[in-house]
């Protein structure tokens, strides 16, 4: 097995909402496996209006009600330096995906996509922002989102040719 491990950095607009869950989601289900020490992950916004503020506290509690901590992220702005060091760039819509790409270093090794282009449902291309919505939105992003971890989990350690430690 490799020593790489994979930098994976989930962006949102405001890294409030939805790149935190799935930074949460995400890291918790690498930890539930006890692949930790495959993986370095993070969340950032592209925007910096909430640079430094914890995770909206709607996402934090629908989020806890599902057993998944949000309390130690801290939302910042994407930097130059995140097309070095992470891998996968995966934006949570075709807005932010687009910001990505405009400001992506020339020669960046990172691959940008859509979070939900590791998803298995079809019916939604992009994680809804549910930040001027009600508890319902919260809901539902979070369905996708854990939906989409599972799926993008297999999918990096197979593209990476990486396999479970047998016990560790």
């Amino acid at each position: 097995m490799s020593n790489k491990t994979i930098g994976v950095l989930f962006v949102c607009l405001g890294n409030i909402c939805r790149s935190p869950t799935a930074h949460g989601v995400f890291e918790h289900l690498v930890e539930q496996r006890g692949l930790s020490h495959l993986f370095h992950i993070d969340s950032a916004g592209t925007s910096a209006w909430h640079e430094g503020a914890a995770p909206d506290s709607r996402s934090t509690a629908q989020a806890k009600k599902r057993g998944y901590a949000l309390d130690h992220l801290c939302a910042r702005q994407v930097t130059s330096h995140d097309f070095k060091r992470y891998d996968y760039i995966l934006a949570m819509d075709n807005e932010n995906l687009a910001n990505l790409q405009r400001i992506q270093p020339v020669n960046s090794p990172a691959e940008l996509s859509l979070f939900l282009h590791y998803s298995q449902q079809s019916k939604y291309d992009e994680v809804p922002d549910p930040y001027s919505g009600g508890a319902s939105g919260f809901t539902l992003v979070l369905d996708l989102i854990e939906q989409t971890c599972e799926a993008l989990l297999e999918t990096l350690l197979s593209e990476n040719n990486m396999n479970k430690p047998s016990s560790q």
